[in-house]
């Protein structure tokens, strides 16, 4: 038995599990684009929150785009893995081309996502990082430092599930980690789904509309 039905399913179990936060005006959620959007959609309305989305790009092994060898952030901000790095002996010139390949998406999806409204503020807040599922934990790991160097805020991470050994990376860096479950073997996020499918830049921009409606009344 798969531990989730789908996104929205995981976000309401999630949700109920930060109901600490629940109505706090100085919480916002931010969730990692684009899986995390279904997520996070579920975990703001259910603790009543602001929603935004927040772009980083997995920086894939050249070959095997599938694994992690970093992620990039909003704001210049990057997150080498140097394990792997060294492991596999990727050059620096084959993460600086990763880099700039990724960096041209990543800001490709903030302006389709934003439309040219400005970020959630974050300033003395607490801020609630939300994915589908950790399986590395270089994309968190990128975002967790991207709000830290930007605005000194209190960081929770929170994800329905997550491989094991990832963890006491993400708790290093984070103030708080909520994590639902860990599965061993891990093998990916999408195993832990019964319904994963890719959500779409326009699912992203559909939630966000949502969300602000919400909060307009």
């Amino acid at each position: 038995m798969l531990p989730f039905e789908n996104r929205v399913q995981a976000g309401r179990r999630l949700g109920a599990a930060l109901e600490c936060y629940s109505s706090s005006s100085e919480v916002t959620v931010l969730a990692l684009a684009r899986g995390g959007l279904p997520v996070g959609e579920q975990v703001a309305e259910i603790i009543k929150a602001p929603l935004d989305v927040f772009v980083v790009r997995k920086l894939g092994v050249p070959g095997r785009e599938e694994l992690a060898m970093g992620a990039i952030a909003s704001g210049g901000i990057r997150f080498l893995n140097d394990r792997i790095i060294r492991a596999i002996n990727i050059s620096a010139e084959e993460i600086e081309e990763a880099v700039a390949r990724e960096t041209v998406e990543l800001k490709r999806r903030e302006q389709v996502y934003r439309d040219g409204r400005r970020p959630e503020p974050l300033a003395d807040r607490t801020v609630i990082l939300v994915d589908d599922g950790l399986a590395t934990g270089a994309s968190i790991l990128a975002a967790v430092k991207a709000v830290r160097e930007r605005n000194h805020a209190s960081v929770v991470v929170a994800v329905p599930v997550a491989a094991p050994e990832v963890l006491s990376s993400i708790e290093g860096a984070a103030n708080r980690v909520i994590c639902l479950e860990t599965p061993t073997p891990f093998e990916a996020v999408s195993a832990w789904y019964l319904d994963f499918p890719q959500t779409t830049d326009q699912e992203v921009r559909e939630i966000l509309r949502r969300s602000r409606q919400r909060r307009n009344g």
